[in-house]
């Protein structure tokens, strides 16, 4: 039997061989974060916190124990309508955390007087930090905390950041502390509750804002401290903003 003859075409062997290398997702660029300046930050924060915590909780129990609960009920629906009223005659933007928290303080004043009972009124916070730790809890554990979606509201975050699996605990974490810090809320209220209506008042008015003006703090300086530790991350303060130049009058 006679051999096939050679097949035609060029050599494989004419032909250099290339490799083509593989990416490997990284972050490849340098990521420098600015913080929004703290002093400004703060300011806002105890600010909303006395427009719709501290002053309507004393309005509302300086009332009840001297008139009644209807006037102070309608005290808490006149104070939150000043507030918003006060910023749109003065032509000042109304944040949307100030119309969500006055919202929510309408809400309560309105089911409480449907109902005539200053223990709803007290009530309807607990059931919502129940539920707030109910949604903080549950999305760290499916992977997904809802911290992610918070901070950047108020910090603007490059979306490869949240690959890095690091970044990505640091939010679980800080999601898990709101978690039980609502839950704490809740039941710091009832404890209180048990002493009288007042003393519940004093507890959601005053004690409910300086555990979340210390969550607040924690999960900051978690969130600061692992933050800068992750490789090709840079944490910086932003600056004071500046005052708007007057118009010049012509």
């Amino acid at each position: 039997m006679e051999p096939l003859p050679p097949a035609l075409g060029p050599d494989p062997k004419d032909f250099p061989i290339v490799h083509t290398p593989v990416s490997v997702p990284s972050l490849e660029r340098h990521l420098c974060i600015e913080i929004p300046h703290l002093r400004a930050t703060i300011t806002r924060a105890v600010v909303l916190a006395l427009e719709t915590a501290v002053v309507p909780t004393l309005l509302f129990m300086l009332l009840l124990n001297v008139a009644g609960l209807v006037p102070g009920l309608v005290a808490v629906l006149g104070w939150s309508a000043f507030v918003v009223g006060l910023r749109r005659a003065m032509r000042r933007q109304v944040p949307h955390t100030l119309v969500l928290a006055t919202g929510m303080l309408v809400a309560r004043a309105l089911v409480a007087l449907i109902t005539s009972s200053a223990v709803v009124y007290v009530l309807q916070p607990v059931v919502g930090s129940v539920l707030m730790c109910l949604l903080f809890v549950g999305s760290a554990v499916l992977g997904k905390p809802i911290t992610e979606r918070l901070a950047r509201d108020f910090v603007h975050l490059p979306a490869e950041l949240f690959a890095h699996r690091r970044v990505k605990k640091v939010f679980v974490n800080v999601a898990l502390m709101w978690g039980g810090s609502r839950l704490l809320d809740a039941a710091m209220t009832l404890g209180f509750l048990q002493w009288g209506v007042d003393a519940g008042l004093f507890s959601r008015g005053v004690l409910s804002g300086l555990l979340t003006a210390l969550t607040i703090a924690v999960c900051a300086a978690h969130g600061w401290r692992r933050l800068r530790s992750v490789p090709g991350v840079t944490l910086r303060l932003g600056r004071k903003p500046e005052p708007a130049a007057e118009p010049v009058p012509v």
